[in-house]
């Protein structure tokens, strides 16, 4: 097995999460970090300059269809709602060894990117632990939090994996690479189903969901109904992983926001749907009712109604 090293590097969505990892990169890699974005957000991003804790930062822009390298490495930090695009928009810098990581939240964009790109440059990844809040130009975060990733195929380790593996060592990002990325994935799924949704429809910080409390009980509520579904799955969730997953919510900053907390009051599009929307979907598929994430569902979707 031949070493494999990753120079190019290109981040295609730069909201918080995607600022965060782009602002840790160029900080080892300042030539070879890009952020893929059409030409109208370019000339909107070239306007102003994003202050990541503090600090001053400007990034490398490249348009689909650029001539440029191919990437090394493609990360995908984009929302569920504009996946479809994101993914015509990076085809041109795909070559034949590209490495593709889909931060997204949910459990399918690996497979929706693989449909058109090929699931040869996939690897199964998540990210989770991170507190970054963007608002306008200015995006802080107290913990980076971790990369979880690994090949879908359990336990199996690959050129990409290693490749993987360097580059984070190399760039002081944290990561895990656990024996099943599948029921790892799943578990941050549940997380979101908790956490995203009850902390936009609470409009509370992660401060609300840190000790018992009824916000908290609302989190670990909609998540026993991922528990439910992936008993019938196969990935066999749990009351353990809602407990693991409560003590990584109370390591981030009590005044962090969710990503749909931070859509809500932004008055933008939430990922409802896929949080929500897809444990309904899974509940109706293996007949297990799920009321909390159904409640959830039309609260949000008011929500999302009156900001518009």
């Amino acid at each position: 097995m031949s070493a494999k090293t990753i120079n190019n590097i290109y981040i295609l969505g730069l909201g918080a999460l995607g600022g965060m990892y782009a602002s840790k990169l160029q900080e080892v890699n300042p030539d070879n970090v890009k952020i893929i974005a059409d030409t109208k957000r370019i000339e909107a991003y070239g306007k102003t300059e994003l202050i990541i804790n503090s600090k001053k930062h400007n990034f490398q822009y490249v348009s689909p269809g650029s001539q440029v390298p191919y990437a090394d490495l493609i990360i995908v930090t984009v929302k569920y709602t504009v996946l479809q695009q994101a993914i015509q928009d990076l085809q041109s810098f795909v070559g034949p060894d590209t490495i593709i990581i889909s931060l997204l939240n949910g459990i399918g964009s690996e497979e929706l990117i693989g449909k058109t790109i090929g699931m040869e440059h996939l690897i199964h990844a998540y990210a989770v632990g991170m507190d970054a809040v963007r608002e306008g130009t200015i995006l802080t975060y107290a913990n980076m939090g971790r990369i979880v990733f690994g090949e879908k195929t359990n336990g199996a380790s690959s050129v990409n994996v290693t490749a993987l593996k360097e580059l984070f060592d190399r760039t002081g990002i944290p990561y895990m690479n656990p024996a099943n990325i599948e029921r790892a994935m799943w578990s941050k799924f549940m997380l979101n189903v908790g956490i995203n949704q009850a902390s936009a429809i609470l409009r509370s910080s992660y401060q609300a969901f840190q000790s018992p409390s009824p916000a908290r009980e609302l989190l670990v509520m909609a998540a026993r109904e991922v528990v439910q579904i992936s008993q019938q799955c196969g990935i066999d969730l749990t009351e353990n992983d809602i407990n693991d997953c409560l003590k990584i919510v109370e390591t981030l900053s009590p005044i962090g926001k969710t990503s749909m907390l931070q859509d809500i009051e932004a008055g933008r599009k939430t990922e409802v749907d896929t949080f929500a929307g897809t444990v309904i979907e899974m509940g109706k598929t293996y007949c297990i009712p799920t009321p909390v994430n159904e409640t959830f569902y039309r609260i949000i979707r008011f929500m999302e109604d009156s900001n518009s």
